[in-house]
């Protein structure tokens, strides 16, 4: 079977699997599609015996494969290239990077994610604004936050609604949008087609901004993109975010919230909120609350998932009554 001496991928693979054993290979499948575990499965299956110097390569290679993909992510392409080229050689790191270069999503704009967000401003905060909302895509949120708070409002908001539609973006475009700021930067420039921005985007960079920038971009949004603007509080707060809520507030909440959407709701809750919420209760109606989650016998996940956001609605709207606050980034810690 090993006759040639040089192993398919497929084989590379289930062979690190049978190396590995069977609790880490099972969690490895959990993150393969179906058709990949399939063929994984009749390779493994395949495998009658693997003499020992083959695991061995395999594993050498895996590990090789996985501290260059670690250099790469904490000082990029050179820096990795450097590193092994020192370790390895020249000749067996150019493979290697090769190898990973082209199996591997390396993100676009990785330079930009290393550079002071007021800096990146200076460059790109007279750009279009989907050429700002294409780099600040590709940041991290806090890094889009701060370039998002400091633009004038109504480009916020223009910003801020094309991140949120924004789906895939042609290798061409990012190529450009990159060489543009490579000038002035020097950076590692990339091809891949990939995704980026969206809804769940724009509502992490939201969560970061202050109080002000968040409530321009949804009340302007609100009036020319309901439909956005909806989709986008929806997701500002989610019901597992009632653990961020400090006891005064969740005491509040607990107050405007029927007894039985509140059971229903902890039906499928994670034991983290639960406990939160029975530590804001007295020790006589936690027990109620207990015992009415424990009678109700089976229900539909979109009845919990409903009373789920009946709750969700309460929080926002004694948010922006202003009797309680939400913590939802680095600027809402400090309290005056």
């Amino acid at each position: 079977m090993y006759q040639s001496g040089e192993l398919t991928g497929k084989q590379k693979a289930a062979i690190l699997l049978i190396a590995l054993g069977p609790d880490i290979s099972a969690q490895v499948f959990k993150h393969l599609r179906e058709d990949e575990i399939e063929k994984l499965t009749l390779e493994i299956a395949n495998q009658r015996k693997v003499p020992q110097e083959y695991k061995d390569r395999v594993l050498a290679e895996f590990h090789q494969i996985c501290l260059a993909k670690e250099y790469i992510s904490t000082g990029g392409l050179d820096y990795a290239r450097e590193i092994l080229e020192k370790a390895l050689g020249a000749e067996k790191a150019m493979a290697i990077i090769n190898r990973l270069t082209s199996s591997l999503q390396i993100r676009p704009f990785d330079f930009a994610r290393k550079t002071d967000p007021g800096q990146l401003l200076n460059f790109i905060q007279n750009e279009h604004p989907q050429t700002i909302a294409l780099i600040m895509a590709y940041l991290q949120p806090d890094q889009a936050a701060a370039i998002l708070s400091a633009l004038p409002p109504d480009r916020q908001v223009d910003v801020a609604r094309r991140i949120a539609t924004m789906d895939r973006t042609s290798p061409d475009v990012i190529r450009d949008v990159e060489r543009i700021l490579e000038r002035k930067l020097s950076s590692l420039v990339t091809q891949d087609f990939t995704a980026a921005g969206g809804v769940d985007s724009i509502v992490e960079v939201l969560n970061r901004v202050d109080r002000t920038t968040e409530r321009t971009i949804i009340e302007n949004l609100e009036i020319h993109h309901p439909e956005l603007a909806e989709e986008i509080k929806k997701r500002m707060f989610v019901f597992e975010d009632i653990v961020l809520l400090d006891d005064r507030a969740l005491q509040l909440v607990l107050r405007e919230i029927d007894s039985k959407d509140l059971a229903l709701a902890l039906k499928a809750a994670s034991s983290e909120v639960a406990e939160k919420i029975y530590k804001n209760m007295s020790k006589r109606a936690s027990e109620m609350l207990r015992e009415e989650i424990e009678y109700m016998g089976p229900v539909r996940i979109r009845d919990v998932e409903e009373a789920q956001q009946k709750i969700v609605n309460v929080i926002r709207r004694l948010e922006e009554a202003g009797e309680i606050i939400v913590s939802r980034g680095k600027g809402d810690e400090i309290i005056v």
